[in-house]
Formats: C-alpha cells, sequence, structure tokens
C-alpha cells in the first residue's frame, strides 16, 4: 500500500482554500475546465448585465424633464450594442485564439499602440472589479444604519478576497459557485420588465408617437440642435452600460471547442440579454413616469411604483429579492475584471511587456500571478478613492472606450487592407466604422462632460504611464498601470 504523502501547514491551508493540484497527465483535462457559451455568458456576461443596474438611470435622469424621447435613448442604446457586439463577433473570428482588443491593436496597428490598449484592458478590469464590489457593499449598507458606514471598506476587501479564493480554485469553479445568483437576478429583472409592459400595454404601443410629439414640442421651443444635444448627452451619459461587450474576445481560452462558434453563440447571448434588459427598464422608467429621489435608484423607484398595488408583505418581499439580486450580481460581475484581466496581463507577458511569470499557469491551471495582482490592484483602487462610485464610474468609462476605439480602428485598416482577397469586405468594413465612428463618439462625450468630475485625472495618470513605459519599453515587466 502506497504510504500517504504527508503535506506541511501552508499545503493543508492552501488545499482547503484553493483546492488539490490537477492531475497534467489527464489529456482531457482542458477540454474539462473550459465553458459551454450558456456558462461562458454566466461567467462573462455578468459585468454587462449589473451596468443595467446603473446605465440605463444616468440616461434617463440626464433626460430631465424630457422624458417622454426616453424609448428614442433606449432604441440607440440597443442599436450601439446590437453594433458594438457585432463588430467584436468579427474580432473572435479572427482572432479566434483570444486577445480582444490587445492583439487586434498589435497586430493591425502597432505594438505601441497595443500596449496602450492593454493596459487600457487591465485598468479597466481592475476598475470592473473595484466598482462592482464597492457598488454591492454601498447597495447593501444602505439598509444598515449609520453607525456600520465605517465597516464598508472592510467588508469591500474581504469579498474581493474571497472572489479571490474561487478563482485560485479554477474558472469553472468560480462560475458555477455565482450561477444561483445570476439566474435569481434574471428572473426577477424579466418580471419586473414584462409586469409593466403587460399592464400598460397601449402606453407600450404608443411610446414612440409620444416621444415623436414631444421632440416636436421640444424643437419648437428650444430648438432642434438644443434638443438633440440633449438627446445625445443622455446617450453617452450610459456609456457604462456597453462595459463587458469585449469581454468575451478577451478570454476565448477559456471556451469550448470550435472557439469561435462557442465565443460567438456567448455574444449573442450577452448582446440580446443587456439589449432587452436597457430597452425593457428605460420604456419601464417611462410608463411610470418616474422622477429621480435623492438616495433611492431609479430601479428601486421602478420596483415600488409597480408593486404599490400589491399585498404589502408580497410586494415588500419581491423588492427586496429583486434589489438584493443586482447588489449580488455586482459581486457578480467583478467575476469579469477576474476572468479576463489575468489573461491580458498574460498575452502582455508573453510580448515582454510584463514579466514572463504573469503568463504561467499555476497546478490549477490559472495565472495566479495575474489574479493575485488584480487583487491587490483593486484592493488598492479601492482604499485610495474611499470605495466612491461616482469617481470610479468616470475611470471606468474613459478607459474602457479607449480600448473599443483602438479595436475598431484596427479592425476598419484591417478589412480595407485585404479588400481584394475578402469577398464581402464592405459589410464587415461598415460594422467596424459604425463601431468606431459610435466609440470615438462617445468616448469625447463622456471626457468633455466629465472632464471635472475625474476625466482631467485619468488622462493625467495615462499620459505620464505611457511616457514611462515608452521610456521603459526594452526592459521585460517595465509597464506600470
Amino acid at each position: 500500500m502506497k504510504p500517504r504523502e504527508r503535506l506541511s501547514t501552508t499545503e493543508r491551508v492552501r488545499k482547503v482554500f484553493v483546492g488539490r493540484a490537477r492531475d497534467l497527465k489527464d489529456e482531457n483535462i482542458f477540454e474539462k475546465v473550459t465553458l459551454v457559451a450558456i456558462m461562458a455568458w454566466i461567467g462573462l456576461g455578468s459585468d454587462g448585465l449589473s451596468s443595467s443596474c446603473y446605465g440605463p438611470e444616468e440616461s434617463y435622469r440626464a433626460l430631465g424633464n424630457f422624458h417622454g424621447m426616453t424609448i428614442f435613448v433606449a432604441l440607440a442604446v440597443v442599436l450601439t450594442i446590437s453594433i458594438i457586439s457585432s463588430s467584436y463577433s468579427q474580432i473572435i473570428k479572427l482572432f479566434p485564439s483570444g486577445g480582444g482588443g490587445y492583439k487586434v491593436a498589435t497586430k493591425l496597428l502597432n505594438p505601441r499602440l497595443g500596449m496602450i490598449s492593454g493596459c487600457s484592458l487591465i485598468v479597466d478590469y481592475v476598475l470592473t472589479i473595484s466598482i462592482s464590489v464597492a457598488s454591492g457593499v454601498d447597495a447593501i449598507f444602505s439598509n444598515f444604519p449609520a453607525a456600520f458606514q465605517p465597516y464598508k471598506l472592510t467588508v469591500t476587501l474581504a469579498i474581493i478576497l474571497i472572489l479571490l479564493l474561487l478563482n485560485l480554485r479554477g474558472i469553472k469553479e468560480s462560475v458555477f459557485s455565482l450561477m444561483p445568483i445570476f439566474i435569481i437576478f434574471i428572473l426577477a429583472h424579466a418580471f419586473a420588465i414584462i409586469y409593466p409592459i403587460f399592464f400598460h400595454t397601449q402606453e407600450f404601443i404608443n411610446l414612440v408617437p409620444q416621444a415623436t410629439r414631444e421632440f416636436r414640442q421640444a424643437s419648437n421651443s428650444l430648438g432642434t440642435f438644443a434638443v438633440l444635444v440633449i438627446l445625445a448627452r443622455a446617450y453617452s451619459m450610459g456609456a457604462g452600460t456597453y462595459t463587458g461587450i469585449e469581454a468575451v474576445s478577451n478570454s476565448m481560452v477559456i471556451l469550448k471547442e470550435p472557439r469561435a462558434k462557442t465565443g460567438i453563440a456567448t455574444m449573442r447571448l450577452m448582446a440580446f440579454s443587456l439589449g432587452i434588459t436597457v430597452l425593457g427598464l428605460l420604456a419601464a422608467y417611462s410608463l411610470f413616469h418616474l422622477k429621480h429621489i435623492p438616495g433611492k435608484t431609479m430601479n428601486a423607484n421602478l420596483l415600488e411604483a409597480m408593486t404599490a398595488g400589491w399585498n404589502r408583505w408580497i410586494g415588500q418581499a419581491f423588492v427586496i429579492v429583486t434589489l438584493l439580486s443586482e447588489a449580488a450580481l455586482l459581486f457578480v460581475g467583478a467575476q469579469t475584471g477576474f476572468l479576463d484581466g489575468p489573461r491580458v496581463i498574460s498575452n502582455m507577458a508573453q510580448d515582454s511587456w510584463f514579466p514572463r511569470r504573469f503568463s504561467v499557469l499555476s497546478d490549477r491551471l490559472v495565472t495566479q500571478n495575474g489574479l493575485i495582482l488584480m487583487a491587490i490592484a483593486a484592493s488598492f483602487v479601492l482604499f485610495v478613492t474611499g470605495s466612491n462610485v461616482t469617481t470610479l464610474v468616470v475611470l471606468y468609462s474613459i478607459n474602457v472606450f479607449i480600448t473599443f476605439s483602438l479595436s475598431q480602428a484596427g479592425m476598419v485598416r484591417h478589412w480595407w487592407q485585404v479588400k481584394k482577397k475578402e469577398g464581402y469586405w464592405i459589410p464587415k468594413l461598415l460594422i467596424n466604422g459604425l463601431g468606431l465612428i459610435l466609440t470615438v463618439s462617445i468616448l469625447c462625450t463622456v471626457l468633455f462632460v466629465k472632464f471635472t468630475e475625474g476625466g482631467w485625472l485619468t488622462i493625467l495618470i495615462r499620459c505620464t504611464r505611457h511616457v514611462f513605459a515608452l521610456m521603459n519599453s526594452t526592459v521585460s515587466g517595465s509597464i506600470l498601470f
């Protein structure tokens, strides 16, 4: 009988929290840890869906007293989601091994722009973790007395540690453990969207004609250009809604074969669920003629409005469960940062922008060094900003749209270069061209509108970091972020 191997105290602790090392002799080991489309949707799509907790609200509030035109903004947002997701589907086909915005900018533009795109992505995923956890903790602590507020940062850091341990155990294990939260969110919000439309069917049908009348009235009093500016600002203020769409293209390596097919299926699930959720929520806000109430989210106002005539206990239970599912999904949204951030770092490490150790897999087949780095960076950001969600959202939106814009520019250049070889290059060029126009315009608008609220800090940090990076780019691992 083979004697049992004796483990040190450190190894026993690691085994409890992280798990036993995987059998690398198993020929099907990588097949066992990869994800099918629906599981990838849960693991990667939670970031996009969680943005429905704040993205549509920003757009609705930006309309001011012109809420009758909400449906125009909603349709524009859905169209944008469709265009960006379609353009990223083309990136998935062109780069089925993954890499997303970093690979696109590196291969199709130049390595320097690839480095900028990669750094933007890493900062984006650090902020994904920070914002998701901070927003979820805010939602939970809003129900507690003020005396509990000093404990928020401690709880936030503890949740990041829990998520880190889940991800150190493995990709599939972390996704399976968070699946119930995702399902509850989907079911609760599907009902919250269907219910108002079902009981206000005629008003829902008249949303577009009503919005058209209000547009004409506002144009007569303010001028057409002024009304268009209001609509454009409201559309751009919902920029956080689109974050997470790029996640699939960065994590192709964790998907089941054939990866391109699985990736496109995942992308379609993400785009459809996000588009329906945003359209439904904005339509519901308009149907109930909601007004912003300080201290409450628009989703909380919507839930209270739709349950006003219900049995008191049933209504309160539904509101509480739905809002708790939002808070929990924000925690799950941080999962995208833990899945994609280390993957981008690994790709950059292979090109010597980071030390090579960040591309090495652990015995649980995860990029352990990258995961730990992401957790430390997110904790540092939360500590420095005091978990201020407003500041984090500004930094978040700007960084993600830098990557979006570079990715679309790279794809536009590619289709133009291969136009003599590619039979159907014009439709593909148009998709990425539209994506480029939309992402650049949103980036410029967010920079302009949010410059005094933190946009200047993003520009300063980014310029300083890239000057340092270019001066030291010959040294492996010299890129700081």
